[in-house]
């Protein structure tokens, strides 16, 4: 068809009709006066939609499978997300059990000396070089904490604290050879000051060079003026070694600590001191001797026994 003037008017006289019929099956609805006209077209065309339904439906099965296909993947990464959380919450269960029966071991220990705790977390170790023998914990000014004050956990003195700051504070291990506390010895009351030696064993000097000690005899702290930096009656360890006494003004121990300086974990500040001086009562029950078992022999005399130096024959 050429483009003509007639043409042109005939085109646009369709698109006016066309507007016109949709105008009038949108407002007839049900009604609507072309609605059979559109059933029919659906009898004529429908069979030739499913069938090209049926030639897609492949494709979309497809991208229906890949859908489930993340879908599960999404779940399989949530259970196993689920399940990982799972772990991560029976270890953090164990911890805290094991926290908790440190705790309740620490609680005991200050009951026992009268102290006033205030329980810590160690959150961090200083630095290695220069051994140098500090935790940081988290606890600081805003909790009550100063300088000078006593640190312990449920074995024993761990040290004293040295630098403070608003939330956190910096703890001198007592095993830091620039550590020294004033000892006490169990029962003997002989007193003595306990150095650190990094990883070895504490060494005591007693004042009293004649001081008849043991291995196994055990010691407390002696205290300090004003409680600061220690408390008294604080556990510290326990004799492994004593020099030989040689003639001079003390007489030197090597004692092992109770606490473990590289298991720290939950630690107790003394924020208040005992309005009485526990002693010894704060030290742990003795272990019981284990029995040494005893032999007997009983000596059978043989068949051919000697008598005065001679051998006498079986009867």
């Amino acid at each position: 068809m050429r483009d003509t003037r007639e043409s042109r008017l005939l085109l646009v006289l369709l698109v006016a009709i066309a507007f016109a019929l949709i105008t009038v099956d949108i407002r007839g609805g049900e009604d609507s006066p072309v609605d059979g006209a559109r059933r029919g077209a659906a009898t004529v065309f429908g069979p030739i939609e499913d069938g090209m339904s049926a030639a897609v439906d492949p494709v979309g099965n497809a991208v229906s499978a890949i859908r489930d296909s993340g879908e599960r993947h999404d779940r399989l990464a949530g259970l196993e997300k689920e399940n990982a959380a799972l772990k991560a919450k029976l270890g953090s269960d164990d911890r805290n059990r094991s926290r908790l029966t440190q705790l309740d071991k620490m609680l005991k220990l200050g009951g026992a000396g009268q102290y006033g705790i205030k329980g810590a977390e160690v959150i961090a170790i200083g630095a290695a070089q220069g051994f140098s023998w500090t935790v940081t914990i988290d606890v600081g000014a805003n909790d009550g904490i100063k300088r000078d004050m006593t640190v312990l956990n449920g074995d024993g003195l761990v040290g004293r604290v040295t630098t403070v700051g608003p939330d956190t504070a910096t703890v001198l291990l007592a095993n830091d050879p620039d550590f020294t506390v004033g000892t006490r010895m169990e029962a003997s009351d002989e007193l003595g000051f306990a150095s650190g030696q990094g990883d070895r064993p504490l060494r005591v000097e007693l004042l009293n060079s004649k001081a008849e000690i043991k291995k196994g005899d055990r010691l407390v702290t002696f205290g300090s003026q004003s409680d600061k930096p220690f408390v008294p009656g604080v556990p510290v360890g326990v004799v492994s070694r004593v020099d030989p006494s040689g003639g001079g003004l003390t007489r030197i121990l090597y004692v092992t600590p109770y606490v473990s300086f590289t298991k720290l974990d939950v630690v107790g500040v003394v924020v208040q001191a005992p309005k009485k001086d526990p002693r010894d009562t704060v030290l742990p029950a003795k272990p019981k001797p284990t029995p040494t078992p005893t032999v007997t022999v009983t000596v059978t005399p043989s068949a051919n026994a000697q008598v005065d130096g001679q051998t006498q024959p079986e009867q």
